[in-house]
């Protein structure tokens, strides 16, 4: 075993980071033993240096994070700040001072991963980032490497705890979306602003990173169809468990039929209570991966907290420390099939439309009509009118796969109808 040290540098000493250096001291032994070399945290940037942070020596505190990595006898930066800046601009700096890089920042990936892969390949270093998405479940090495061979096709996945817990307490307990939100807050699993989680920004920036490794092609955060989860309501559940489905936020990235275009999306789904991601309780995460050669694969386990993710950072540290010894570099950015991003208005899928009608004859008659004239096949249909026989109705109309542009115009089309008072929800039926 090589006895002089690798040294680390720590960007960012909150929950993940605290735990991340934490880990390297208390299992500083066997970190040694699977590198092949000890490792010795060098230094750890902060904006509050006046804090206690246990086991942590002060000396190694510092709020100048720029000339910590301009240092040039740092081997890894561990990067656990989060956002585009600083971040991006200390992650270019440390490859340009010689150091590997592993970070967990997928906002940042998601938007300029293609610039910091090649600002890492141009200096001949590591770029790792498997704490990016899903927190401690192996997930970005087993498509970027175990998966190398194989043609993946659908990557599906619930791929934030957040939304994860209100939705799975919704189902189980009735609640409103407001009172679920309450809970996941006090719990600890919903930020004080939730809105990163609840509105897709947090699942889509995952999704953009999902697709580029699973389908060999650049996709950017601006390329992820997004749809929140905050119209959700206990009526749509209703619906669900009377098709025998439940619902979840879904990160959905796929590959064309022909195989000429991708497509990646975050939006609320049904998906069948046979499916492995409808029992996927609380803030857990799961990904179901389809490809040609494995068939389906799911990956499951806890995706965020402190202890998860700094698992995940771990991981890579360990792993950019062995290419370190040995002179190497790990796979870097795989982009050459450079497939077209297909918009939102190509995806085809099931769609559930519950209407508000006039409870009167001929208007079934009037909602099929439309449909047909939109090239939409109606798979199943159920009209339930008021017990008083006078007022509205409801109709719940379950489509055939058909594509988001079709399904759009026939819903503007059903708005325009005399007989139709509004539309009181449109949500996709995923996983079948």
């Amino acid at each position: 075993m090589r006895t002089r040290p690798l040294k680390v540098a720590l960007l960012g000493c909150g929950v993940v980071g605290s735990e991340v250096a934490r880990i390297m001291t208390t299992h500083a032994d066997d970190l040694a033993a699977r590198i092949g070399a000890p490792v010795e945290l060098a230094g750890v940037a902060v904006r509050r240096p006046s804090k206690v942070r246990e086991g942590i020596d002060p000396a190694l505190v510092t709020t100048d994070a720029t000339a910590l990595v301009k240092r040039g006898d740092i081997d890894v930066v561990v990067e656990v700040i989060g956002g585009i800046e600083p971040a991006r601009a200390l992650i270019t700096t440390a490859f340009e001072h010689g150091a590997s890089v592993v970070s967990a920042n997928k906002a940042l990936l998601a938007q300029d991963g293609a610039a910091l892969h090649a600002a890492a390949e141009q200096h001949g270093r590591d770029l790792y980032y498997e704490a990016a998405v899903a927190g401690a479940i192996p997930l970005i090495r087993p498509l970027r490497e175990s998966l190398a061979g194989d043609k993946v096709n659908r990557v599906l996945g619930i791929v934030n705890g957040t939304t994860n817990f209100i939705l799975d307490k919704m189902d189980s307990t009735g609640a409103g979306y407001q009172e679920a939100l309450d809970e996941a807050t006090a719990l600890g699993y919903a930020e004080a602003d939730p809105t990163a989680d609840v509105e897709g920004f947090d699942a889509a920036a995952k999704a953009a990173i999902l697709a580029g490794i699973a389908f060999h092609t650049r996709v950017r955060l601006d390329d992820v169809y997004r749809e929140g989860m905050t119209e959700v309501t206990a009526a749509d559940f209703a619906s669900a468990r009377e098709m025998g489905c439940t619902i979840k936020l879904l990160a959905i990235c796929e590959r064309a039929k022909d195989g000429a275009s991708v497509t990646a999306r975050v939006h609320p789904a049904m998906i069948p209570l046979t499916h492995p991601l409808a029992s996927v309780r609380g803030a857990y995460n799961a990904v179901f991966v389809e490809s040609d050669a494995s068939g389906q694969l799911m990956f499951y386990g806890p995706g965020a907290g402190g202890s998860p993710t700094a698992s995940a950072v771990l991981g890579d540290l360990v792993a950019v420390c062995r290419n370190r010894l040995s002179g190497a570099t790990g796979p870097g950015e795989s982009a050459y099939a450079a497939l077209p991003v297909s918009p939102m208005g190509d995806v085809v899928t099931r769609y559930h439309i519950s209407l508000d009608v006039a409870d009167k004859p001929g208007v079934l008659a009037q909602v099929a009509t439309v449909f047909a004239e939109h090239g939409v096949s109606i798979d199943t249909v159920r009209q339930q009118g008021r017990q008083d026989g006078v007022g509205d109705a409801s109709l719940v109309v379950v489509t055939h796969r058909a594509s988001d542009a079709a399904l759009n115009g026939t819903v503007e089309a059903l708005r325009k109808l005399d007989t139709v008072r509004g539309v009181a929800s449109i949500m996709r039926v995923e996983g079948e």
